[in-house]
């Protein structure tokens, strides 16, 4: 499974870093990056409620 995100229409608004510090990070121009693209699968319920608390829907889980 691995994460992605549409950057265009990511605001940075850092959910996601908050919930997940190890896989997402904000650069020093405060723009996303993933630093885990691929989610082992005992981490897979936990991306599922990150991607989900995305308030742009800007995060996706593929298989």
């Amino acid at each position: 499974m691995k994460v992605t995100c549409d950057f265009d229409l990511c605001e940075s608004n850092a959910i996601c870093v908050g919930m997940a510090p190890d896989v997402f990070e904000l650069d020093d121009d405060d723009y996303l990056v993933i630093l885990q693209e691929d989610v082992p699968e005992d981490r897979a319920e936990e991306m599922r409620q990150v991607v989900a608390s995305c308030p742009k829907s800007a995060l996706s889980l593929h298989e």
